[in-house]
């Protein structure tokens, strides 16, 4: 479900207590709620967590709905879900979609969070918290580097070796389509290890290990050398038509006909990190089934 408003009627009453009473928040949650702006009353946003308040009370909340995705591994203090194409990570603020989000809360509750981004179209593995404990250490390490990811793509054209490509990318501000990214001198710096695994028919399927970690990066830099990922509708297509796509204009078939695919072939495949102490290695081999499918 995730976003949606919930209204009450509020009577000479400190704000922060009625949403503990009334909502089932604990105060840490009912002050957050408070601090990221989705508390108003009479349509004015509350700003003070003393403040007491008569009126017609709004608070938008998170209710998890989801998709009833379960993990493929799990500990006390977190979970990895092998996340399908065209799962969204958040919900939309406002928005009545499902998330993966929905599913971490409905299993372990509001203190489970997801401790790192996938992009909507790419498959493969996301880490779940579940509580706040793991979730602080778990993001850290995500933040220091001290987590290997490794992506499965399949690519257009043959790849002949192994390369490395050291391409820094930037915000594209002059586009109409913001959520696009460009190679550009003055961009953040941005590395990643392309090697090829095989081919398969005019494609090659390949691992990609990001060194850094900027929006789009395997998309963009795979695009800068001339091999763009199969089924990107936003790198290796023209603007008019990454235009439509992003506004839900382009159906399944023209898809396949312009990218060759109908939905983006990249996978998040290896996670490998250290967690208390112990040393996880944890592997999706479902893309290489999806491609042997197909």
């Amino acid at each position: 479900m995730g976003f949606i408003v919930k209204e009450f009627e509020i009577k000479d009453e400190k704000v922060l207590d009625f949403l503990v009473k009334k909502l089932g928040f604990n105060v840490r949650e009912a002050k957050r709620a408070i601090d990221r702006g989705r508390v108003s009353v009479n349509d004015k946003r509350i700003t003070k967590k003393s403040q007491r308040a008569t009126g017609r009370l709004k608070c938008i909340v998170f209710e998890p709905n989801g998709y009833g995705l379960k993990p493929i591994f799990e500990t006390t203090h977190f979970a990895v879900f092998d996340k399908p194409s065209g799962v969204a990570i958040h919900p939309k603020k406002l928005a009545n979609t499902k998330s993966l989000l929905d599913d971490v809360r409905s299993l372990w509750g509001n203190d489970a969070n997801l401790v790192h981004r996938l992009d909507k179209e790419t498959s493969g593995l996301v880490m779940a918290s579940k509580n706040k404990f793991s979730e602080s250490v778990l993001k850290k390490a995500f933040q220091d580097k001290e987590i290997q990811k490794k992506y499965l793509a399949l690519v257009k054209g043959h790849l002949e070796k192994d390369l490395t490509i050291k391409k820094p990318i930037a915000v594209n501000k002059d586009e109409n389509i913001k959520v696009k990214v460009m190679i550009h001198p003055e961009g953040k710096e941005s590395v990643t290890i392309i090697k090829p695994i095989k081919k398969i028919g005019e494609n090659t399927l390949v691992e990609c290990i990001p060194l850094t970690g900027r929006q789009h990066q395997i998309r963009v830099h795979l695009f800068s050398i001339g091999h763009p990922i199969v089924g990107d509708p936003l790198y290796g297509v023209d603007n008019e038509f990454a235009d439509r796509y992003l506004n839900k204009l382009i159906d399944e078939k023209e898809r396949i006909e312009k990218t060759g695919a109908k939905r983006l072939m990249l996978h998040a495949y290896y996670l490998e990190f250290m967690f208390m102490n112990n040393k996880y290695v944890i592997t999706s081999r479902s893309f290489e089934k999806e491609l042997s499918e197909n």
